[in-house]
Order: C-alpha cells, then structure tokens, then sequence
C-alpha cells in the first residue's frame, strides 16, 4: 500500500505551484491600486462562491497539515487512482500559469471590469472564454483524487458550479464593454470547452 505520506507531499507541491502562480499574477494585477467591486456578482453569489471556495482550501490545508484531521471525509480509492490525480494536478499546473500570463493584468476575481481591460483572445483564450474555471476544474480533480477526499471535492465542485451559474452575469458585462467585438468571440469560441464546429463569421 502507498504511504500516505508520498500522497500529501505531492499535494504540497501540486498546492504551492498553483498557490504562487495566482498570487503572482493576481498581486501584479493588484498594483494599478483600482478598487474593483464585487456587488455586481450579487449576494447569493459572492456569498456561496467565498463559502464553498474556502471550505475547499481549508481541507485541503489541513490535509497537507495532516491527513488524519480529514479522515472523516477519506475516501477508499485504489493508488493508481490517486496516481491519475497527481497526473491531471501535473497537467493543470501548467495550463493555469499559461492562463494567468495570457490574461496578464485584466484578472479579477469577481464580475467586474478593469477600467483598461483589453480583450484577451490569445493563448487559451483563442478556444474558450473562460479557461481559467476549466483549468481549476482540472487542478480540483487532481486534488480530490490525490487527497482521495469527498469533502474536497464536494466543496469543490460546489464552487465551481456557482462560477458557472455566475458566467452570463460576467459576459453580460464583457458584452457592455466590448459589443460586437465580444459577440463575435463567442461565436467562434465555447464558454467552458473548445468548439467542436465553428460557427460562421
């Protein structure tokens, strides 16, 4: 049987590439000192969004702290299925720093639009409008796997499922600020996926 050590150091790892890759980005965006509101996201949605996103963070902070105080929540999976875990954690670290420098300072973490906020259609964003909640999708799997642990994923999911439910009011606003510009985009590109057919221009 593997060590359940080996398990938790690899969600350390997998955890602070991705931790420091957001916090780097995020702070560099941070710097223009615009205060960026999030009423416009709504009550229910900032509320559900911050629960479920912390609950998240916090299994796994104590997971990585020590995995006994997540027992409750272990889940009984094969090793080689948390080895597929750390493989999708392997493939999201990247995809997520690729995001993060594509988007560059025009991230937020609400609905609302930086007073010079450009459109992005480079890098991931060439293919889906919204790379940064399916590469975070892939990054939880990784993590719910590696740490074999319901409540994580749970959570997770949870929070993800309140970021999808938040997307049109975020496009709405990208439509305000760009028009047909923006429309035009999401023709050609999907919201969560790539587009398997193109629409016409």
């Amino acid at each position: 049987m593997e060590d359940e050590s080996t398990f938790r150091i690899t969600v350390i790892v997998l955890f602070v590439s991705v931790l420091a890759t957001g916090l780097y980005h995020r702070v560099r965006a941070a710097r223009s000192a615009e205060k960026i509101s999030r009423r416009e996201e709504g009550l229910p949605v900032m509320i559900l969004l911050r629960l479920f996103g912390f609950s998240t963070w916090m299994g796994l902070l104590l997971y990585m702290v020590n995995p006994r105080w997540m027992a409750w929540s272990h889940l009984s999976l094969p090793p080689w299925l948390r080895w597929v875990g750390a493989g999708v954690g392997i493939v999201a670290v990247p995809l997520i720093a690729w995001m993060f420098m594509s988007l560059g300072k025009n991230v937020t973490d609400t609905v609302a639009i930086r007073r010079e906020h450009r459109l992005v259609t480079h890098g991931p964003y060439r293919w889906v409008r919204h790379p940064m909640y399916s590469f975070s999708f892939l990054a939880l799997v990784g993590f719910a796997l590696l740490s074999a642990n319901w409540f994580i994923g749970l959570t997770g999911i949870l929070a993800l499922v309140v970021l999808a439910v938040r997307t049109p009011i975020e496009e709405t606003k990208l439509i305000e600020e760009f028009g047909d510009e923006y429309r035009a985009y999401m023709r050609r590109t999907g919201r969560f996926l790539p587009r398997l057919k193109l629409d016409p221009e």
